[in-house]
């Protein structure tokens, strides 16, 4: 039975194929939009497959108002309003059509986050080829039903969603009419330790949903979205900066380019290592052979000599009879005469077969 698979701009998305690598473009344009086409220079540069936007505006994400509920305690952004965050950390919406067209004309997929029905019909006038369902949003059953209805491939993270919000989640995706849908292992943490990931829900999400699943990583380093790999993640979306220290949002617990790169080529790596069931005589180790451990004479014999301990070793290198046979041999007697250091045969031994 096929692994479940999904594609987007042409690139397919499985267990059998190389991990799929989103750098996450986030806040961390920081008000410029020549920082934001960097970025997405740096991501295409490193070896990401896709950079990924958010698409919302203060207005369509939260209101405009100080009560207490709408004020965030605690954490990376302490005491700040939630619209006064969105309305730093928001993509300006005249910037997606030179975003889309750069990335375009450098070879990366450009895809975003929509965060109401407004964001989708912008995107999909700039033909968008997938959809991301940030973690927050993965309760919206509306918006998913609505981004399901343009077709294209969805993403959904799960952070903060229990089994059952994660099914509800996807069978709105279903009743939308998307037909190629991937979920994301997510703890909404920024950053987020590793031991909050829990990483043996990935396979048991596999199981349990049957759909392409991958991980949304908030951990500082990448050690954490390698080991996802090895559990059967074929998605890894990490934010990404060109300098953790800028001073944006999403800054601190961003990507650098230089571990950008080292997650494109040790993600490949680790899926490379993986492998199939095999214990088979690898390639590599072909001309090692000889140098495992086999029985040879240790002593000059005489035709006739009987084989003693003393007469045979077990060393390298591995061109005399398997160590196994050594009990067998003890006790027999050579066929003729046989010098010190030669590797012992069958046809130098009496009743030995």
């Amino acid at each position: 039975m096929s692994s479940p698979s999904i594609s987007i701009a042409g690139r397919r998305i499985s267990e059998g194929d190389t991990p799929y690598i989103i750098a996450e473009l986030s806040a961390n344009h920081n008000g410029k939009l020549e920082t934001a086409l960097k970025i997405i220079e740096a991501a295409k540069l490193c070896g990401a497959d896709a950079i990924k936007l958010q698409t919302y505006r203060p207005d369509t994400i939260t209101l405009n108002c100080d009560a207490e509920e709408f004020c965030i305690r605690g954490g990376l952004w302490d005491g700040r309003s939630l619209y006064d965050l969105y309305q730093q950390a928001h993509m300006p919406w005249e910037w997606h059509e030179p975003l889309f067209e750069y990335a375009k004309k450098i070879g990366i997929t450009i895809f975003s986050s929509p965060f109401d029905n407004t964001a989708v019909d912008l995107l999909e006038g700039l033909n968008a080829p997938a959809y991301k369902i940030a973690s927050f949003e993965a309760v919206d059953l509306p918006l998913i039903k609505y981004v399901a209805g343009t077709g294209k491939p969805m993403i959904i993270s799960t952070g903060m969603a229990d089994a059952d919000e994660i099914q509800e989640a996807i069978q709105a995706a279903r009743d939308g009419g998307c037909k190629e849908l991937a979920v994301l292992h997510c703890v909404s943490g920024y950053p987020a330790p590793a031991a909050d990931y829990n990483l043996r829900t990935i396979p048991n999400m596999m199981q349990r949903f049957g759909l392409v699943t991958g991980l949304s990583d908030h951990t500082l380093d990448n050690t954490t979205a390698i080991t996802s790999v090895a559990l059967g993640a074929s998605i890894i979306e990490k934010h990404f900066t060109l300098d953790r220290s800028g001073g944006g949002p999403d800054d601190s617990f961003s990507l650098e380019p230089s571990e950008l790169k080292a997650l494109c080529c040790d993600s490949k790596t680790a899926w490379a290592a993986l492998g199939k069931v095999d214990y088979g005589r690898k390639s590599s180790e072909q001309g090692n052979v000889q140098f495992r451990r086999s029985l040879y004479f240790v002593e000059d014999m005489r035709a006739g000599d009987i084989i003693t301990p003393k007469s045979v070793r077990s060393v390298r290198p591995g061109f005399g009879l398997a160590p196994k046979y050594y009990e067998s041999l003890i006790g027999t007697r050579v066929k003729h005469d046989i010098a010190r250091c030669t590797p012992v045969r069958v046809e130098d031994v009496e009743g030995l077969n």
